[in-house]
């Protein structure tokens, strides 16, 4: 199993940069990264280097680390207007442009939210349509580049797509060889996902896993949200690792990667290398503890 590093970890950290997180995850051992999108579109437009500058750093044969997922294209349904639906599209083409420059293969598409401040109340079989539909028109456009898709379904109750079933349900229909799903363990937990349904599962549906930790917090409560996080195992961790990584396993997950995301402001006060650093150990021993058969 490799290991990668998700800058949902470090994004808020001082002075965060792309470019030296490349240098950091290489130097403690990371395979992959997921770059996040809200890093890339930050630094970009502040100054602190061009696309270009990440392709070079990936195309020198130097360096061994790989770029796993641009991460994400948010909010890519549910759109009620052409203009909104084009708009979609338009980003989608640029994040293939930038992907083919970074050697990139994967990018991660995350539902819509907040359906009620748009007038919207969709109905499950509504949203599982729309989903299929703009994910077929994805796929032409990113199958002439090798790229995949990766659903990203988010456990929290105002996203239009936020269980695991509904999700690999609408991977399903699409049924695409390019279309999976992510399953980050913390959005499995927070909506209270089926595991009958995941260990149903054909794991090679599976491109994305994040892992993470959290803490006990209720399903669906307001407050359980991504700053509830924590590193796997520790103090106050509650999710049931051993049977994530059983499961996956059984269901002949091939991802071969485990992508640490973490959202944890009190980790935010680290400096990069210190949350990188942290970050590659506590994965690290992950992968001994729960994959070393």
């Amino acid at each position: 199993m490799k290991i990668g590093f998700n800058e949902g970890c470090n994004r808020f950290c001082e002075n965060h940069s792309v470019l030296e997180d490349l240098d950091l995850c290489e130097k403690y051992g990371f395979d992959y990264i997921d770059i996040q999108s809200e890093c890339l579109d930050r630094e970009i437009a502040a100054g602190k280097y061009t696309i270009d500058d990440l392709g070079a750093w990936f195309a020198d044969p130097k360096h061994h680390l790989k770029m796993l997922s641009y991460n994400a294209l948010i909010f890519f349904n549910m759109k009620q207007t052409q203009e909104e639906k084009d708009a979609v599209m338009a980003k989608l083409d640029q994040i293939i442009a930038d992907c083919n420059k970074l050697g990139c293969k994967m990018i991660v598409v995350v539902p819509s939210k907040d359906m009620k401040e748009r007038g919207l109340t969709p109905t499950r079989k509504e949203i599982r349509e729309d989903a299929v539909a703009v994910l077929k028109e994805m796929v032409k456009k990113c199958e002439p580049h090798g790229i995949r898709l990766s659903l990203e379904f988010c456990g929290e109750p105002s996203m239009t797509i936020n269980r695991f079933e509904d999700a690999y349900a609408i991977v399903e229909e699409v049924n695409s060889p390019l279309v999976g799903v992510t399953l980050d363990q913390y959005h499995f937990y927070a909506m209270g996902s089926g595991w009958d349904t995941l260990e149903k599962a054909d794991g090679k549906k599976i491109f994305v896993w994040h892992l993470n930790g959290t803490e006990d917090m209720p399903c669906g409560a307001y407050y359980n949200n991504d700053e509830k996080r924590l590193w796997p195992g520790e103090p106050g961790d509650c999710l049931d690792h051993k049977r994530y990584a059983d499961t996956l396993k059984k269901i002949g997950f091939e991802g071969d990667v485990c992508t640490m995301e973490v959202f944890r402001p009190d980790y935010y006060k680290l400096s990069s290398e210190e949350n990188i650093k942290k970050a590659a150990e506590v994965t690290k021993a992950h992968v001994a503890k729960y994959w070393a058969d």
